[in-house]
């Protein structure tokens, strides 16, 4: 059985759900008019502002990556990224920087641009001793820029895109709890995390977090033919033996979309998708929308997808949906809320596709499915039809394993008050050990 502790904080998290939920009723009641511009966090959220130095070796920072929403990734880069970069590189990453903003107003992408030629269409970075700006928008950065010559220095380390839980409603991928699991899955795993920030409910009801969730994927593979075309462009205009001037490409509103540490160092043909909780709900939608779109992705490949604690629902219950409907954290009546809150009203039901993954018709065929870990907790009411829907997948040969954690309760490695337990723990250590067989160049070291 969990913990008294774990226990007390159950019931108070419930009253605390219960009420928000019961706001986001009433604010809904309220506006009829829905904004496609969304939010992704709630005044509520305790925050975790991005850092891009090395602190307990990952850098942040956050990109807001489509301009008609408030869709918006964190990246999480480790510092194992930097193992085969050249002495000159690495006495560079600790170098003072200037940003300096400029009258087109705010942007994410970051580079290092000491030379002359560099010209962004809001931020633009300068070393500090090439400074000759006096404005007083000048902030000292201190922030990890890869080198401006990567070709083949840098290290390229696989891509995790994750999803955060919060029952549609609230979460965000930028809380104190999110960055902490994705800071340990970036370490444990060796991979680049993006955590995405896709637009909660019901400001925005389905399918706008999942669409959110496959544009990540979308803006991935751009990232990855755009940083090729400036290699390229950059290789052709040294053609002439003389000064070689970097180009950079640009889009309609004259930034540009490169990003500095994706370019530098993430492999997109090697992308595992992570959700926890309705997260995985997004991820499992994501897979499907890759399978579909096909080599339109490319280079972006999804190899692999962990689906932790899914918040699957559906009409005809199963037997761990009776016994266990009033369990810890998530109950099944505030669930159905949650869910009520996400759909639209005239498309509300609990066999709605984005809700079983067991109702016929849903498409792609399963066995097209990348390998699927699923985790779930033996304290947790949606376990049962977790557990029914890798079953399906394992009976067309897909690798679907499952990894049940005893005494464990809905979130139990994702919630702020469990996230240092050693069971949590544990968990980032077995996903780390499964998707590795699914990333690694060396290929399958590691079975269940």
């Amino acid at each position: 059985m969990p913990s008294v502790g774990v226990k007390l904080y159950s019931v108070f998290f419930k009253f605390l759900l219960k009420h928000r939920l019961q706001n986001r009723i009433q604010s809904d009641s309220i506006s009829s008019s829905s904004d496609p511009f969304g939010v992704t966090t709630r005044p509520e959220e305790s925050v975790s502002p991005p850092n891009p130095l090395f602190t307990d070796g990952v850098a942040t920072k956050d990109i807001h990556i489509d301009p008609l929403t408030s869709l918006s990734v964190r990246i999480f880069l480790p510092e194992s990224a930097l193992n085969n970069l050249a002495a000159s590189a690495k006495s560079r990453t600790g170098s003072d920087l200037l940003l300096r903003r400029n009258s087109h107003g705010s942007s994410n992408s970051l580079h290092s641009s000491h030379k002359s030629e560099s010209r962004r269409s809001s931020y633009a970075l300068t070393t500090a001793s090439s400074s000759s700006s006096s404005s007083a928008e000048e902030v000292l950065y201190r922030g990890y820029a890869p080198p401006s010559s990567s070709g083949g220095e840098c290290r390229k380390l696989p891509v995790m895109v994750q999803f955060h839980g919060g029952g549609w409603v609230s979460g965000s991928n930028d809380s104190v709890a999110n960055d902490f699991f994705c800071r340990r899955m970036a370490k444990h795993c060796d991979v680049i995390v993006l955590a995405v920030g896709y637009r909660l409910a019901p400001e925005n009801r389905y399918p706008a977090a999942c669409e959110d969730g496959f544009k990540v994927l979308q803006w991935l593979g751009k990232q990855a033919n755009l940083a090729d075309c400036n290699k390229s462009m950059s290789r052709r205009g040294g053609g002439g033996g003389g000064e070689v001037k970097k180009k950079h490409v640009v889009d309609a509103f004259g930034a540009s979309l490169v990003e500095p540490w994706l370019a530098s160092h993430a492999d997109p043909s090697r992308c595992v998708l992570l959700g926890v909780s309705c997260g995985a709900n997004i991820a499992d939608y994501v897979s499907r929308k890759a399978i579909e779109a096909g080599q339109n992705l490319d280079p972006v490949k999804v190899v692999a997808q962990v689906l932790m604690y899914p918040f699957f629902i559906g009409t005809v219950p199963t037997q761990s949906e009776i016994k266990q409907a009033n369990s810890y954290f998530y109950d099944k009546p505030m669930c159905i809320l949650a869910w009520k809150l996400f759909l639209p009203e005239e498309e509300f039901s609990l066999d709605h596709p984005a809700a079983n993954p067991l109702v016929p018709g849903r498409g792609p065929p399963l066995k097209f499915m990348p390998p699927t870990l699923t985790i779930v907790a033996e304290h947790d009411w949606m376990r049962d039809r977790a557990i029914a829907y890798s079953e399906e997948l394992r009976k067309v040969n897909v690798d679907a394993p499952v990894l049940e954690y005893k005494d464990a309760v809905h979130e139990f490695a994702t919630l702020d008050m469990l996230l240092r337990t050693p069971q949590a723990q544990a968990c980032a250590e077995d996903i780390a050990i499964w998707v590795k067989k699914y990333i690694s160049f060396r290929g399958h070291e590691f079975s269940y």
